[in-house]
């Protein structure tokens, strides 16, 4: 069993569903309001690893889908920054384990991480149901 923090959006079918499976696992799942978590750079930089800049970004969010902005062309600065001023921008969700950070829920990742059961109704748990 691990002691997961996770960072939602309320309201969100996807982390409602992503928090049940990590349940149905056996963990113990602290949850947070991503948008009212007080971030910093260095509070959220962690959770992005190595992934590339492009990946930080919830793909869903408005300024992403009308290309105001294009993670693409920012660097770690300048990401981190718009991030900060909206968290909207930010993918979902954030997970920690220890001293161990990740961005989105790939299933696979995840239970390869830190173990995760097999109950049905839970596939398709990275891609927003509303957005399809």
């Amino acid at each position: 069993m691990a002691q997961v923090i996770f960072y939602e959006r309320p309201g969100c079918v996807n982390n409602a569903k992503q928090k049940a499976l990590l349940w149905a696992s056996g963990h113990e799942v602290t949850a947070h309001n991503l948008f009212e978590t007080p971030w910093t750079a260095d509070t959220l930089r962690p959770f992005f690893g190595d992934r590339p800049i492009k990946e930080w970004f919830n793909p869903t969010a408005p300024q992403i889908k009308m290309g105001e902005i294009v993670p693409q062309d920012l660097d770690e600065t300048a990401a981190l920054k718009l991030m900060i001023e909206d968290p909207t921008l930010i993918r979902r969700p954030l997970i920690q384990v220890g001293d161990t950070y990740q961005i989105g829920f790939n299933r696979a990742s995840v239970a390869a991480w830190i173990g995760l059961a097999s109950p049905k109704g839970f596939e398709k748990l990275e891609i927003c149901p509303k957005t399809h």
